[in-house]
């Protein structure tokens, strides 16, 4: 455990399995359990998204957002371990460690460049040179970086307007260099909010939420100067600090303070709007382009003394932005996202968040690569027999495969140059047209293309219909750009080493979607291997061999919901209720009255008045200067308190309390007499009111209620051919993959889809639970019969997705959701509600069943949940049946009857 991210994993672990503690703001563990379902599904994030936003806000609660020097302090407590977790292990810095300390040698970095050149601690001297806590969370492409940073805004807006006095962020500015990112950043609009903040998070924040996007001449940022719950995204051309055309005396004011160095660069009108904004939080996608092209500087002569000065110019671009806004507004944090932890192979030290390409891959987030990087050892003199080669190798493989939404696979050709591209251009066509392809699936894009030829190559990305599928790109298609239709990328002649190019280039095909099965392709050079190889080290400490060799271990799919409008289910439920005791009659009597509170006056002293101090200047023997305070020169001013009449006393209280004026009026009057109350007085007063009215108990309501099997608006949607498209998508481990079932995989497909089959395709949890699809399925198929619907239910666990959910008091004291298995329905309205249980349950089920008989309360947590499903059929006899099946590896025929007695109009509810 040699990093920050590997030491806050562990404990983010036990924070979650104690059910995220924070006594200070417990709505955030509201916020961070209504992101899964009670099935353990994620309702809208990735796991990796997921994992990172605990990780967030363990850092801002529970170690109240510390510094990263302070932060290594509080994980490595250890000096030796601390030494080791901040790379700070070669032999001879050990040794210094031993006799000057740790913090000694730490004081080192700042002024010590031949020191810092020789152990290769530039990464670290940037981290702790940083007055303001920063973070970077460090996500391999596709994690969804934008949508996590959406997330964390969406979250801290909550709880500041949940805690109008607490801690958190108001205020958000999000940067990305260059147009290309700043497009994909557009993806913060559509965010389904919803589905990250409970409800009553929700309507407030999106009440409150303003998105501005900065619009290429625009001077000024269309915001209202010190305003909160602003969200601003602009490009970092827009708002770093730039250099004036001439210094003049207002220049100099506005940076009295800074260095004279600094002196010469003026914040420009966007950037002051944003200083104006209170508990600012910055979020810098694609952080490794925040400090340029190298991401620290670079070493180089200084002209007069000839020793090696690093120069950071390109940390000044940005980081001088960063840090004019932490002087002129209160910054509560930074927030870097990007997709690599190292620089030139250095672990950057302020990493609190990791997700590598591997993981990702192991996740199917990304496509699989294994046994699919091809490398042609060809000299570049053969250039137009690779690309042949890759023609043909692409159409044989892909040209047949699309995504599930219909777009095809597409090949992106990337060349160093327009000069190689066009050299190369008659030999693709040859290639293409003896496949029997026209030039017309072809799309030649550069840097300096058309605008026509540009909204081209967006439609590739996003419209399934786009007829490109053959990309001839120079000086495009690498960093923010999202084309999850790319499935091969070829890496033409030596391309150039500069910014990860290669890395970029290589990688863009590996973007994945739900429900794709398909593995994604690399072809390269041999020249272009060696790069590959380097700069995958740099970027993500692995390797060509470690990336071809990676399976998938997690698997998408997008579910498709084909009958959105089933009828719903009309039952009968019990509900429990609370209200105020009544007082003076049977408690819950009709008509019962509160009576009024009494009062005891508080015995409290008045808050004290302030003091005005009186200072003079006084000169010291030595001709300096400081302040001397007067004797006796100070003054008291007025108290700040004041006294309330009665009358106005006991309005104030009523409208705080909902109570009867004339009560309070009464219950004052016997306190104070006729004398005026302290307006101190109040707040305690208050307090009596709720200790006396405190009182509440419990009680049942029965309703009848009609419970959507499936709610449309909780799912995505999207229009097809004119028609809406109800998706979801869903995630499962890929040992589990056999038991996710479409129509086609039944023995009648066409029954199935008419019978069963509400949404597309069922992710169950067991075999048995397929095995009773398959059998019901067999029945409806062989005989005559007035079923409606055989729906697998236990997929949807979502309450934004179905309202067919049990609740039962868990054993740790909370309400828990529940969501059977299987509900048939017959024509004339009656349900069966079929449990598939393991025979393991069965002794801990029928006791807690029995128990309910006798009415006690089930003790296991297997009972819970079926008793909560059998008091649906004792409140429903004539509408509903609730049968638990028992299975080992198949399903027991005794529980089979009760199953085809209720199709075929046996011994039925």
């Amino acid at each position: 455990m040699t990093h920050l991210f590997q030491a806050l994993v562990q404990r983010v672990d036990s924070w979650r399995a104690d059910n995220y503690p924070c006594s200070d703001y417990p709505a955030i563990r509201e916020i961070l359990e209504f992101a899964q379902e009670d099935s353990g599904q994620l309702r809208y994030l990735r796991r990796a998204q997921f994992r990172a936003l605990e990780t967030y806000w363990y850092l801002r609660l529970v170690l109240t957002t510390p510094r990263i020097v302070d932060l290594y302090s509080e994980l490595f407590p250890a000096p030796r371990d601390r030494r080791a977790a901040m790379g700070l292990t070669s032999p001879e810095i050990v040794a210094l460690i031993a006799d000057d300390g740790l913090e000694a040698v730490l004081k080192r970095l700042p002024t010590d460049n031949a020191f810092v050149k020789k152990h290769g601690l530039e990464s670290l001297r940037e981290t702790l040179a940083l007055d303001y806590p920063s973070y970077i969370l460090a996500l391999a492409m596709g994690a969804g970086k934008t949508i996590l940073m959406g997330g964390i805004v969406a979250t801290e807006f909550a709880l500041a307007l949940e805690y109008p006095d607490g801690p958190f962020v108001e205020n958000a500015l999000i940067f990305a260099p260059g147009k290309t990112i700043l497009g994909a950043l557009r993806e913060l609009a559509d965010i389904p909010y919803e589905r990250l903040l409970p409800p009553r998070f929700h309507k407030p924040f999106a009440a409150s939420l303003k998105l501005t996007f900065t619009r290429d001449g625009d001077k000024q940022i269309p915001i209202t100067w010190g305003s909160s719950f602003n969200v601003i995204v602009t490009n970092t051309e827009k708002i770093r600090i730039q250099k004036p055309m001439a210094k003049n005396g207002a220049q100099h004011r506005l940076f009295g303070g800074v260095k004279e160095e600094e002196a010469t660069e003026l914040a420009n009108l966007r950037l002051q709007a944003i200083a104006s904004l209170p508990h600012l939080a910055v979020f810098s996608d694609e952080a490794h382009h925040t400090y340029g092209q190298k991401l620290l500087g670079k070493w180089e002569k200084d002209a007069v003394s000839g020793e090696l000065v690093f120069k950071d110019d390109g940390i000044k671009k940005v980081r001088r932005t960063i840090d004019y806004l932490a002087r002129e507004t209160n910054l509560i944090v930074v927030v870097n996202a990007t997709g690599t932890p190292y620089f030139q192979r250095q672990p950057l030290r302020d990493v609190v968040v990791w997700y590598g390409l591997g993981e990702g891959i192991r996740d199917g987030v990304l496509k699989e690569l294994a046994g699919n990087i091809k490398v042609f050892e060809l000299g570049d003199a053969e250039a137009a027999q690779l690309v042949g080669e890759v023609i043909d190798d692409f159409v044989a493989t892909y040209w047949p495969v699309a995504l599930p939404n219909g777009s095809p696979a597409r090949l992106a050709l990337y060349f160093p140059n327009l000069e190689t591209r066009d050299e190369l251009r008659p030999a693709i066509d040859s290639a293409l047209a003896r496949r029997g392809i026209g030039a017309d699936a072809v799309l030649v894009v550069d840097n300096k293309s058309s605008e026509a030829t540009r909204r081209a190559f967006e439609a590739v990305a996003r419209d399934p219909a786009a007829p490109h599928r053959i990309l001839l790109l120079v000086n495009m298609g690498t960093e923010g750009w999202n084309c999850p239709s790319l499935f091969a990328c070829a890496l033409v002649r030596k391309l150039a080493h500069s910014n990860n190019f290669v890395l970029q280039a290589a990688t863009r095909c590996l973007r994945q979607v739900p429900g794709n099965t398909h593995p994604a392709r690399v072809y390269l050079t041999g020249t272009n291997r060696k790069t590959l190889e380097d700069q995958l080290a740099e970027t993500y400490g692995t390797s060509i061999h470690e990336l071809d060799s990676q399976h998938a271990e997690r698997v998408e799919k997008e579910i498709r919901l084909h009958k959105p409008h089933l009828p719903p289910l009309l039952v009968r439920k019990r509900l429990l209720r609370f209200r105020r005791k009544a007082s003076g009659e049977v408690a819950g009597g009709a008509g019962a009255v509160s009576p009024a509170p009494t009062f005891v006056i508080p015995n409290i002293t008045a808050p004290a008045a302030a003091v005005v101090a009186t200072y003079t200047i006084a000169e010291t023997a030595g001709g300096d200067t400081r302040l001397q305070r007067l004797d006796a020169g100070d003054d008291t001013l007025a108290s700040g308190t004041e006294d309330w009449g009665l009358y106005a006393a006991a309005a104030e209280l009523g409208a705080h309390y909902h109570l009867a004026t004339v009560g309070l009026l009464a219950a004052l009057r016997a306190a104070y007499g006729e004398a005026d109350i302290p307006a101190h007085h109040l707040p305690h007063l208050g307090r009596q009111i709720e200790s006396q009215r405190a009182e509440y108990e419990e009680y049942h309501e029965e309703i009848d209620v009609a419970v959507a099997l499936v709610k449309p608006d909780g799912f995505d949607i999207r229009i097809e051919d004119g028609q809406p498209v109800y998706t979801a998508r869903i995630s499962f481990a890929r040992e589990r993959a056999s038991l996710y079932k479409t129509a086609t995989d039944t023995a009648d497909a066409a029954l199935a889809l008419k019978s069963s089959f509400h949404y597309e395709g069922y992710n169950f949890d067991s075999g048995p639970e397929a095995e009773f699809l398959d059998w019901t399925l067999g029945l409806l198929k062989n005989q005559a019969h007035s079923i409606e619907g055989l729906w697998f239910t236990g997929g949807l666990t979502d309450p934004a997705k179905t309202e067919l959910l049990a609740e039962y008091l868990g054993e740790d004291g909370r309400w828990h959701r529940y969501t059977p298995d299987f509900v048939i329905r017959r024509s004339d309205g009656k349900h069966l509600v079929v449990e598939i249980k393991k025979d393991t349950e069965s002794p801990a089920i029928n006791v807690d069943l029995a128990r309910h008989a006798r009415g006690e309360a089930p003790q296991s947590a297997e009972g819970r949940k079926a008793v909560a499903l059998k008091r649906w059929e004792d409140l429903n006899p004539d509408r509903l049946a609730y049968h638990v099946m028992f299975a080992d590896t198949e399903l027991h025929d005794e529980g089979k009857k009760v199953v085809r007695d209720f199709i075929f109009g046996g011994s039925a509810p």
